[in-house]
This record gives structure tokens, C-alpha cells and sequence, in this order.
């Protein structure tokens, strides 16, 4: 496994220099549109240009708190941080996302003022010029930028990326405003200013939404953990595999546990065994580390608990909002039946489900005591 890890740093550094790389390409288109637009702006006394070179400016930002947070999540594990610093990406987006959102509020400000103090704007073929190569320049930079950030999943370099793509329209629509405003005489700079805002308002919060779910731990991507699952039952000795959490701790590193179901007969030495080798081929195919694996022991010689066991399925199976039993286990000795039951998230009250099942399962079997665990659908 070490041989692995060791192949896992060299991937982690090779993605934080093709996030560095696209941030200062980044970073010099911007520059050269924000101070050539606030300058041609400030000298039309467009508010439009304006606020486009100074949501130019807020790429160059969000871009080297881009590159900050590739630099830290780049550095190895220690002892105060074992699972690395991976995270620090989610908390740079969330950075990005703020400063993506000051600016909108702030542009949404200045164009309210100007729609009860319109100014007279003047323009020269200059800056037609300028704001065509403007329009090229943002979308052909948001689509490399958010595939490269897609590539390799960067969070806060996918959102400059659509932040860009979005920044190449608006500045199509300011062009053209200019336009209408030079051949019509109708002043329309505070409108597309306050359509300006509202884009780059509603790109914050989008990107908030999305790095408040990474922060507050979402779903892991289903596929991931599909195939972490197939790995995992591929093993010879697994009849099932239940209870598969993993924590993200950046884009490139996941940690689970998992319970696997295994025939009764096995010893100790042969479980260890199991452990070891579904431990190692996981992490050799996905890159998650398993550090915990649990153990449901299916009845194997015992015809009644088998019996038992797929009645119960049978019954739950017919249920509507069950998705899933597993983890059965039967104990003569204290009387008791023991399984895990997954209900449907949309169910509206999943408790109330879950006990009315539970006692439909004690009348069926009164002769055991029946301890149910409302399980969730990770």
C-alpha cells in the first residue's frame, strides 16, 4: 500500500501544478481586461465597462486564493492533519465565492444609483474593439478553465471557470448596449450594470451552496461508492456489503468503514486474512482508504435461522419505503432477532414507519425479541 500512497503524492502534486498553471493564465487575461476596461470606462463614463473591469478584478482574486489553497492542499499529511490538507480547497471556493459576492452586491449598489442618475456616455470605436476581445477572451478562458477544473476536481477552479463563461456574456451584453446607446441614443449603462450584479450575485451563492455541502459533508458520489462496493463483494468470501460510509477529505481523498456479511464457519486468521486483501485491492482501484471493516456473520448450517431470516425479508420486501434489510442475526440462547432496516429518505415520518414495522415483525415472531436498527441510505 505504501507503494501506492507514494504514487497518490505524486498524483496530488501534479494536480496542484495544473491548478497553479490554469490560475495564472487566469490571472493575466484578467488583469490585462480589468485595467483595460475600468480605464476605457472611467474615461467614457460608462458604468457598464466599469463594473465588467471590476468583476474582472474579483476573477484575479478569486484566482490566487485558488492557487493558495492548491498550494496548501498540496502539502503531505502531518501529525496535526493525518488525512492531509485536501479540505483547505473547499474552505478557498468558499473564499471565492465570498469575494465573487461582495463585488456583485457591491456593483448592484452602484447601478440602483444610476438608474435615478443616469450620466451621458461617450464612446469611440476603441473600446468596441475592446469589448469584442473581451467577449473572446472570458468564454474561451471559462471553458478551458472549468474543464481543467473538472479534470481534475478542483471545486474552486471549476467555479472561475463558469464564472468566467459567464463573465464572456455579460460583456456581450454590455457591447451591445453600447451599441444600441451609440446608433439609438438610449442610454441603457444602469440597467446593464444592475443585469451585471445579478449574475455575479447569483454565481456566489451558487458556489456557496456548493462548498457549504462539501463542508457540511454530502453525499459522496454515488458511482464512487457503487464501485467501492462491487470491489469490495468481488472478494470470494463476501455475501453482501452494507453500512459503506465514506469522509471526504479533499477532491482526491476518501476514508470509510464498511460491514460485510461472511459465513459463520470462518476463523479468526481467515477474517484477518479477508480484511487485508479487500483493504488493499480498494485502495490499489478507487484510492479510498478502508480503515474500518465490520463484520455480519451469516447462518450458514442453521436451516430454521435461514428459514426465519428469509421470511422476513419476504415481508419487509412487500413493504413500500424499504429499501433495504441486512444484518440479521439470531440468538437462541437470549431469544433474540436482530436486524438493520434502510427507509426511504422521502418518507415523511420514517420513525413512525420503522416501529410499526417493528411490531409487525414481534407479531410474527413472538417467541423472539426483536431488535431492529433504523439504518440510513448512505
Amino acid at each position: 500500500m505504501e507503494k501506492h500512497q507514494q504514487k497518490e503524492a505524486v498524483h496530488n502534486q501534479e494536480r496542484g501544478r495544473i491548478i497553479v498553471r490554469t490560475s495564472i493564465l487566469g490571472i493575466a487575461a484578467n488583469v490585462f481586461l480589468s485595467v483595460s476596461k475600468i480605464i476605457s470606462g472611467f474615461l467614457t463614463g460608462s458604468l457598464a465597462i466599469m463594473l465588467d473591469g471590476l468583476n474582472n478584478v474579483s476573477d484575479v482574486l478569486s484566482s490566487l486564493v485558488t492557487i493558495i489553497g492548491a498550494k496548501w492542499a498540496a502539502k503531505r499529511p502531518d501529525s496535526r492533519h493525518p488525512f492531509g490538507h485536501g479540505r483547505i480547497e473547499y474552505l478557498s471556493a468558499t473564499a471565492v465565492a465570498v469575494i465573487i459576492l461582495y463585488m456583485g452586491l457591491s456593483a448592484l449598489t452602484e447601478s440602483l444609483k444610476k438608474l435615478n442618475q443616469p450620466s451621458e456616455v461617450v464612446y469611440f470605436p476603441f473600446y468596441f474593439v475592446l469589448l469584442g476581445l473581451s467577449v473572446i477572451i472570458k468564454i474561451a478562458l471559462g471553458i478551458h478553465v472549468k474543464k481543467t477544473g473538472d479534470r481534475v476536481g478542483s471545486g474552486a477552479l471549476s467555479g472561475s471557470g463558469a464564472d468566467a463563461f459567464f463573465d464572456g456574456a455579460l460583456s456581450a451584453g454590455v457591447l451591445v448596449c453600447a451599441i444600441i446607446n451609440s446608433v439609438f441614443q438610449i442610454n441603457l449603462e444602469a440597467w446593464a450594470g444592475l443585469i451585471i450584479s445579478l449574475f455575479i450575485i447569483r454565481t456566489g451563492i451558487l458556489m456557496l451552496r456548493d462548498t457549504a455541502d462539501d463542508l457540511l459533508g454530502k453525499r459522496v458520489d454515488r458511482a464512487l461508492i457503487s464501485r467501492v462496493r462491487a470491489l469490495i463483494c468481488h472478494h470470494p468470501q463476501v455475501l453482501g456489503a452494507y453500512d459503506l460510509i465514506l469522509h471526504s477529505y479533499g477532491p482526491d481523498c476518501h476514508v470509510g468503514s464498511v460491514h460485510v456479511e461472511i459465513p459463520d464457519s470462518l476463523n479468526a486468521r481467515e477474517i484477518d486474512k479477508m480484511e487485508r486483501e479487500i483493504a488493499e485491492a480498494v485502495y490499489r482501484e478507487s484510492g479510498v482508504m478502508l480503515e474500518g471493516i465490520g463484520i455480519y456473520a451469516v447462518n450458514t448450517a442453521d436451516r430454521e435461522a435461514r428459514e426465519i431470516q428469509d421470511r422476513i425479508h419476504e415481508m419487509l420486501g412487500k413493504r413500500e419505503g424499504v429499501l433495504e434489510t441486512h444484518g440479521f442475526s439470531l440468538d437462541r440462547e437470549k431469544g433474540v432477532i436482530q436486524i438493520d432496516i434502510i427507509l426511504d429518505f422521502a418518507i415523511k415520518d420514517r420513525q413512525a414507519l420503522f416501529e410499526e414495522i417493528r411490531q409487525e415483525l414481534q407479531s410474527a415472531f413472538p417467541d423472539y425479541h426483536i431488535q431492529a436498527v433504523l439504518d440510513l441510505d448512505l
